[in-house]
């Protein structure tokens, strides 16, 4: 554990990170400084919008202050687990810009159709590992393009200065992928 007076560069991650839920100021600045490069990069890769990658960075400090008790330490370090929660909060963020309004009136009925069962987990979970085989099998360019729209939620637009390529490339690299993706999940099903 950390002691007064030692250098907090050389203070483990994970010491940082216990240091942080005390209330430690000096500890938590040091955390802060350690990690909000590559929290900031990750926020910032899945958004594409500085401001609103700054805002998704404190809330994944916030959110690291506040369940900070909750890492394990075997389940990775402590920058994957930050990596993770600025991940989540990025796409989260994406989803929300994109979100449209829902009637208060199909609220029930929608909230029904999602609830979490076992079976429902391990179809989606089946569903997921399908999708992943067929997206593999896609030409490089066509599955970057389909995941980064798919999966992030990014427009043709995005995806087109993401890689560098006109429009035009990127619309039918989203189009072509998802066609040939659809393809390959119908004829697994079939067999």
């Amino acid at each position: 554990m950390w002691r007064k007076g030692l250098s907090v560069g050389r203070v483990p991650d994970e010491a940082l990170l216990t240091g942080l839920t005390t209330g430690d100021p000096e500890l938590a600045v040091a955390f802060v400084r350690r990690f909000q490069r590559t929290v900031f990069g990750v926020a910032l890769s899945v958004l594409g919008d500085p401001q609103l990658a700054e805002d998704v960075a404190q809330q994944t400090f916030e959110r690291a202050w506040r369940h900070a008790q909750m890492y394990d330490s075997r389940r990775g370090s402590v920058q994957s687990w930050l990596t993770t929660i600025a991940h989540n909060l990025a796409i989260d963020a994406v989803r929300a810009r994109r979100a449209s309004p829902v009637d208060p009136e199909d609220l029930d009925a929608l909230l029904g159709s999602v609830t979490e069962t076992p079976e429902r987990r391990a179809l989606a979970d089946d569903s997921a590992e399908r999708v992943r085989r067929a997206v593999a099998e896609l030409p490089r360019e066509q599955a970057r393009a389909l995941v980064m729209a798919g999966i992030y939620g990014m427009t043709a637009r995005e995806v087109a200065d993401a890689e560098g390529v006109p429009l035009g490339t990127a619309k039918t690299r989203i189009r072509t992928g998802t066609l040939k993706a659809r393809a390959l999940l119908e004829a697994a099903e079939k067999r």
